[in-house]
């Protein structure tokens, strides 16, 4: 099978407890719709994680199983060889997922009541986990650019005084941006001044576009790896979010000793019997070629995305994603109010997008559309909404 073939071949999702079909009716109210919402991907998970697979499960027991040699190696390594930065087993930790290791982070290292900060639009965790334990959520804005957003570092100042931790999502979910090492800088600065511990979300770091280079949060200044805490994870890059599996790294030894003695002294340090191996195979020389080949079809897939909906469909625009298989549509120009235009993509054009609305106030007036499925799929998607709109 050729690489396009791979990526062209359309896998019926039916029958396997898959969480984008059996909540479609709950989200936007009818199933006769393109399920393009959950941020998991309808490409076969590669071949190398499924041998890993196979040959755990021939050992025939699936006792408890410990972090091994090759799972930390496989992180170092690819964190040197991707982003050029140093890290050492010490500095790793697992964690049941990069949602859960926000949560530990939270616990650990701030109280009831205390102020969290997130810049929105952005990923509805960062909101939900704070509120759901207590924890008052500062949202300041991003500001809207005439491609994408950028940070307001005049608001942010205001709105960063007196909380406790700042959420970073680096890149960024849902408009795919990289941030510059510039912009890292002086975020890293204003919160080593200010005394906000930032964790930073990393989970997109492996799909960046066109020659983009992922930068650690970390890595641009002593201020920011001396005061952060970095989740990464090859779930979302590698497609098997179903075998849970993320990692914590930390440079500053004090911030690591308290958060994995956390996680260790919370029973939440030990993976699943398949995690670790799944991990390091993704992590390795096969993983960077699968992942090259993934990241040129997606790249397809949002060029045309892209070049359609200027040519048939204006009022819509894309912002083009730097990163992430994840496309934040402004319909800003629709001029309809959000339960409207939920109902014009489920109603009229038959597709199921994430509601702008839930990644915070920033994103009324736009949808999240995945674009990690088959071109023949992401066509229909396309011919559906321009029809609708011509309509």
């Amino acid at each position: 099978m050729t690489q396009q073939t791979y990526f062209d071949e359309i896998i019926s999702r039916e029958g396997t407890d898959s969480y984008k079909l059996k909540y479609l009716e709950k989200v936007c109210g009818r199933t006769d719709v393109i399920p393009m919402w959950v941020a998991d991907m309808d490409f076969r998970t590669p071949p190398f994680v499924m041998e890993a697979i196979e040959h755990r499960l021939r050992q025939g027991i699936l006792g408890y199983t410990c972090t091994h040699e090759a799972y930390y190696n496989s992180i170092c390594q690819w964190n040197k060889e991707e982003y050029g930065v140093d890290v050492t087993p010490e500095m790793v930790s697992y964690v049941p997922g990069v949602v859960s290791g926000i949560f530990l982070s939270l616990l650990r290292f701030t109280e009831k009541g205390d102020k969290i900060l997130i810049q929105e639009p952005v990923y509805h965790p960062f909101r939900l986990v704070p509120e759901a334990n207590d924890r008052q959520v500062v949202m300041t804005p991003l500001r809207r650019t005439a491609d994408s957003f950028e940070m307001d570092f005049d608001q942010l100042r205001r709105d960063i005084r007196g909380s406790k931790m700042m959420i970073l999502c680096n890149p960024h979910n849902p408009a795919g941006i990289c941030w510059t090492r510039e912009t890292l800088q002086e975020l890293a600065h204003i919160c080593a001044e200010e005394r906000v511990l930032v964790v930073s979300d990393e989970i997109h770091c492996d799909m960046l576009f066109n020659g983009l280079r992922h930068i650690p949060f970390a890595s641009v200044s002593e201020e920011a790896r001396m005061n952060s805490i970095t989740l990464q994870a090859p779930t979302k890059t590698f497609n098997l979010p179903g075998i849970v599996s993320a990692h914590a790294i930390v440079y500053n030894p004090d911030i690591r000793s308290r958060l994995f003695s956390f996680i260790e002294g919370s029973d939440q340090d030990l993976g699943n019997v398949l995690c670790y191996d799944c991990t390091a195979a993704c992590y390795s020389e096969a993983g960077r070629e699968w992942r090259n080949a993934m990241i040129e079809y997606v790249n397809g897939n949002i060029d045309l995305l892209m070049s359609r909906m200027a040519a048939e469909c204006p009022q819509i625009k894309p912002i083009r994603p730097e990163a992430s298989f994840l496309v934040f549509l402004d319909c800003t120009e629709m001029k309809m109010k959000q339960s409207d235009l939920i109902r014009f993509f489920a109603d009229k054009a038959h597709v199921c997008f994430n509601s702008g609305h839930m990644f915070g106030p920033g994103g009324m007036g736009y949808m999240r559309m995945n674009v990690a499925c088959p071109r023949s799929i992401v066509t229909q998607a396309i011919d559906q909404i321009t029809q609708a709109f011509s309509n």
